[in-house]
């Protein structure tokens, strides 16, 4: 029963990972030992299922709690705080991304060949461009059943993959204060419902195919991973009159932008110890 309990309490630590920008679900599973027997259950479902699905039953559990329990402070602190809390939250991815940076050269003795950097700038560009103009192109995303089942896929690749944030496209695609209302509320059918669908569906279709590319393209897959981060962690921070939830500096006046600052500093510092963690225990 006393495992059970610490298995539920750290998944209210992963559910860090689904709403916090910068924080990534399979960086916390990683340094609280989950990450790896995870990945082989979703991987592969059908083995030891019985004895898988109620080991992470409680974790499952822990973590619906934490989403519930951590929304409603998060949403007020967008609505009153937009500008600074946005800056603290970019900071933190910042500080993953060394460790992203190691973690993309680890297979080849530290050396990071042309190709991949080639696929590091491709992916900022073409990443940052699509991300940006995306609201240009398909109009705002509208919270509805459809968009929270994208959502919840966003959010299994962020468990699936260490270090990669969902909730930075959420707060692009302008689904992120919705889902928050959605889980500080409770809303089992019109956001925990899609979420979940989302998420299940995400796991079958790319959790094999995330360890066949972890396997034979580990280090395109993280430079990839890299370029994507930089640019969603950069429109963060600039303003998008099509986007619904982007950062408005409207009224910002000299000690918010100096008090964002040091949230950025913090955020950096934050982000580094998580990683520093991940790669101690992973």
């Amino acid at each position: 029963m006393k495992d059970w309990f610490i298995r539920m309490f750290k998944g209210v630590i992963i559910a860090l990972g689904f709403i916090l920008p910068g924080v990534s679900g399979g960086v916390l599973a990683a340094i609280l030992g989950l990450y790896d027997r995870m990945l082989h259950f979703l991987a592969h479902i059908r083995e030891n299922f019985k004895e898988n699905f109620l080991y992470f039953l409680p974790v499952g559990i822990g973590g619906i709690l934490g989403i519930g329990i951590l929304s409603a402070p998060l949403e007020y602190l967008l609505a009153n705080y937009q500008v600074i809390v946005l800056w603290g939250f970019a900071g933190a991815i910042v500080g993953s991304i060394p460790s992203l940076w190691r973690e993309a050269s680890s297979k080849q003795g530290g050396q990071h060949t042309r190709a991949d950097l080639t696929w590091l700038i491709g992916s900022f560009i073409a990443g940052g461009l699509f991300l940006y103009f995306m609201p240009y192109m398909f109009g705002t995303l509208p919270a509805n059943f459809a968009t929270f089942i994208l959502a919840g896929a966003l959010i299994a690749l962020g468990v699936l993959v260490p270090g990669l944030s969902p909730s930075n496209f959420l707060l692009i695609l302008g689904l992120y204060g919705p889902m928050l209302a959605g889980f500080k509320n409770f809303d089992l059918l019109g956001v925990f419902l899609p979420i979940t669908i989302g998420g299940i569906l995400a796991i079958l279709l790319f959790s094999k195919l995330m360890e066949y590319l972890l396997e034979h393209y580990y280090s395109r897959v993280y430079h990839f991973i890299i370029g994507i981060v930089l640019a969603s962690t950069l429109l963060i921070l600039i303003p998008n009159p099509r986007s619904a939830e982007s950062i408005s500096y409207t009224g910002a006046g000299f000690g918010t932008f100096i008090i964002s600052l040091i949230l950025f500093g913090l955020g950096v510092l934050l982000g580094l110890w998580m990683s520093g963690l991940e790669e101690k225990y992973k």
